[in-house]
């Protein structure tokens, strides 16, 4: 098969085409024939060196994929030879053909393409598991997103919103900003330019937000808290702007807030596979209905990695960037 592998840990240019023998799917797993696959930050990170992964796991880039059903074990999968899906893997999905856990396969959402689905994977399991999960944003309560012109800012702000949040969004433009509200967001905050700190709390009359939802971290987590209302939480996803921080630890305790953070990724299957369920209940009705949608940027060639790489690593992105098999 064709597939596209990390040739030496570097620039966009060290992702290569190669041939590679189509994967053999274990018990519980399911072989797709890729049509379209996601291009995520975690990538990036990997081909720098920096995110290698998990044991067992695909040495092949690529954490979502949509296609078809060729083969494998289907089991009690509910699902059957030829149904089209997309599925969230721990790697091997820019290649023609991927392995992925049954569990961890929905199937493609009512009047979506496949390049539509293959963006929903990472960014929905991701999400849901860290917003609504982890972050326990309830009925009520208003969310802040940090990178929310991102695939995962995207979808953060459009699930949260058709859910009756209100969503405040940081982004580094003044188009982007209005590209979120235009998503739904109650107000897109342009970091570069505004105090995300003042615009948040003068929206919301001082009281702040009750959770966070945190790629930069670094010196964001002090200002977050700031931004936070009492008994809020900070859910960290990633690290662009450095692992350290600065706490005021009394702040946690006088105001009750809580600071924590996840990887999707090394969770067990049986973990994934209760988000993907969870899913298919609260979020793929949405899709279906067209109340929420995946935003795709701008679509790839397999054999162009490189440039979805280089793309994504620009900031220029509204949304998600595909590969096309």
């Amino acid at each position: 098969m064709h597939a596209v592998e990390i040739s030496r840990p570097g620039g966009p240019e060290v992702l290569v085409p190669v041939e590679r023998p189509t994967p053999e799917p274990g018990q519980g797993e399911v072989l797709i024939k890729v049509s379209a696959a996601g291009v995520n930050r975690p990538d990036v990170f990997q081909r720098k060196g920096n995110y290698a992964p998990p044991p067992g796991a695909s040495d092949l880039p690529g954490l979502e994929v949509a296609g078809e059903i060729v083969g494998g074990d289907l089991a009690g999968s509910g699902f059957a030879l030829g149904d089209k899906v997309c599925a969230l893997v721990a790697g091997g999905g820019y290649a023609e053909y991927c392995v992925a856990p049954a569990a961890q396969c929905l199937p493609i959402p009512k009047g979506l393409s496949d390049i539509e689905a293959a963006g929903l994977p990472e960014t929905y399991f991701t999400v849901w598991s860290n917003v609504f999960d982890r972050g326990r944003l309830a009925a009520g309560e208003a969310l802040l997103v940090h990178g929310g012109a991102s695939g995962i800012g995207t979808t953060a702000i459009q699930l949260a919103r058709a859910l009756g949040h209100k969503v405040y969004a940081t982004v580094g433009s003044d188009d982007r900003a209005r590209a979120v509200e235009a998503l739904g967001a109650t107000l897109g905050i342009n970091y570069k330019t505004q105090d995300f700190v003042k615009e948040v709390k003068d929206a919301t009359g001082g009281r702040g937000v009750d959770v966070i939802l945190d790629m930069v971290a670094g010196d964001y987590i002090a200002r977050d808290m700031q931004c936070l209302a009492d008994d809020g939480r900070i859910v960290i996803i990633a690290q662009l702007g450095g692992a350290q921080a600065n706490v005021d630890t009394s702040q946690v305790m006088r105001r009750r807030l809580t600071i924590t953070g996840s990887t999707l990724r090394p969770r067990p299957v049986d973990f994934k596979g209760a988000i993907a369920q969870a899913l298919r209940q609260h979020a793929w009705p949405l899709l279906e209905q067209g109340a929420i949608k995946p935003i795709v940027h701008a679509t790839f060639p397999l054999a162009q990695a490189a440039q979805a790489h280089a793309m994504m690593e620009s900031g220029e992105n509204i949304g998600k960037i595909i590969l096309t098999m």
